[in-house]
């Protein structure tokens, strides 16, 4: 009876382990939804809920953290080797600092939210790009100027201070570009991903 409780626990964790890990092709959007299926349905209930398209969604998670749930922010040096703490707060999926999360959670009342359960970050991103949208004009298909109001926040944006940042600006570019892939790639498996929804974001 004992070994089969270990047993029965040594599934669960690996189970658990599995479902925690990244996708094993993260450059493509369609191998991403065949493996997690589940966050599928969680990207697009963000989408419908925030105007936020898929394709935008997993080019800032890539972009953010390789689809790592536990990702963490580098670690900061003492005298240039010694490790020293983290840099920032920036956990999970989309690399949220803890006042941003904070303020989500106020803001949504999405009290039980943790930054890396993917249905959570979705919901995140969706809810920070529609905010960009509404207070910046930014369109919320416009992943190159949403990732920079991501990056900066949007006082940040507003004051333009990515214009003093070249290596910023490449990366939104890189941002841009990833979620257009995304966008094609999941036009072509769009059939077998649909649930029965009648509109696609991308």
């Amino acid at each position: 009876m004992r070994a089969i409780h270990l047993l029965m626990i040594s599934v669960a964790l690996f189970a658990a382990g599995c479902a925690s890990a990244p996708p094993r092709h993260i450059d493509n959007s369609c191998s991403i939804f065949e493996e997690k299926d589940d966050w599928y349905q969680y990207a697009w209930a963000a989408y419908k809920k925030w105007g936020v398209p898929v394709h935008v969604q997993l080019a800032i998670i890539w972009q953010e953290s390789r689809f790592r749930a536990d990702a963490k922010a580098p670690r900061d040096t003492l005298l240039g080797f010694i490790p020293w703490g983290r840099k920032s707060s920036a956990y999970g999926f989309a690399q949220v600092k803890d006042e941003t999360w904070d303020w989500y959670v106020e803001k949504t009342g999405n009290w039980g939210a943790d930054r890396d359960d993917f249905e959570d970050v979705v919901d995140f991103i969706g809810w920070y790009c529609d905010l960009s949208h509404r207070k910046l004009g930014i369109s919320k298909w416009d992943a190159y100027h949403l990732y920079l109001a991501y990056h900066e926040g949007h006082g940040g944006y507003a004051r333009k201070t990515y214009l003093r940042k070249k290596w910023l600006m490449r990366v939104a570019r890189k941002v841009e570009r990833r979620a257009a892939r995304y966008a094609v790639q999941l036009k072509q498996c769009a059939d077998k991903l649909d649930r029965g929804w009648s509109l696609w974001p991308f």
